[in-house]
């Protein structure tokens, strides 16, 4: 059962509130400097790593996130302690970031690198990037290309979902025969087979472009990064728990 709120769990609640409240207050301003940015684009700064955990884009978004982090952060603290929880939930959203901006990457270098090849300059390509507008008479192949790669260059990623992704694994791998369900799928399923099946659809959404419970614009390899790095800590933790790595 859980009990009172753990004190690492409140304190994220209360961050996230406090950039929730910031970003209804001043709007695209806190997107601008707090969401994060493709790097190499015009508003990407280098602490967006961190603060786009505590970003989020509307009421839906972070009432779904905080309400996961609650029901399933309190008992991951209580089993692992501030520091593991803290350390846990950190690398799990590096992990959702890396995730996705290698995915970005995956599909961005090569449209750019033939957009290079063509003759156009990297200049005139962030140009157009930046403002939307073409320069000059471009051939169909040069405006294939940078339609490929202008969302994932004006892309902002927000939000903890990555990070309580990876408490869901963790969740999953201390409590496997736990009963979850989703909300649009009311059916109790052991966690061992829920959380996994979670993870393949997000993996088979961010391949096919085809969202099942998510919006379309969901950052789903962050989802899957996430989970991953989730997983990999504790698998680590739980092998190593009797040597000197083991936290105290």
């Amino acid at each position: 059962m859980i009990g009172r709120i753990s004190d690492a769990v409140k304190h994220i609640l209360i961050i996230n509130i406090l950039f929730f409240v910031a970003t209804s207050m001043y709007g695209d301003q806190m997107y601008q400097w707090f969401a994060l940015w493709f790097p190499g684009a015009e508003n990407f700064q280098i602490w967006q790593l961190v603060t786009h955990m505590f970003m989020h884009g509307g009421t839906t978004h972070i009432l779904f996130n905080m309400f996961a982090l609650w029901m399933f952060g309190v008992s991951v603290e209580q089993n692992l302690g501030t520091k593991r929880f803290v350390f846990l939930y950190f690398s799990a959203g590096f992990g959702a970031l890396l995730f996705q901006l290698g995915f970005y990457y995956f599909n961005y270098i090569p449209a750019y690198n033939e957009l290079l090849s063509s003759g156009l300059s990297a200049d005139s390509i962030t140009q157009m990037l930046t403002s939307n507008q073409t320069i000059g008479s471009l051939t169909d192949a040069q405006l294939f290309n940078l339609k490929e790669i202008y969302p994932i260059y004006n892309a902002s990623m927000v939000g903890a979902s990555g990070c309580i992704m990876g408490l869901l694994a963790a969740f999953g791998m201390m409590n496997p025969n736990a009963k979850l369900m989703m909300i649009f799928l009311p059916i109790p399923i052991k966690a061992k087979y829920f959380i996994p099946g979670i993870i393949l659809l997000d993996l088979f959404s961010a391949i096919s472009g085809q969202s099942f419970f998510s919006p379309s614009n969901t950052a789903y390899m962050a989802h899957v990064g996430g989970a991953v790095f989730g997983f990999f800590v504790m698998w680590y933790w739980k092998k190593n728990q009797f040597n000197s790595n083991r936290w105290n």
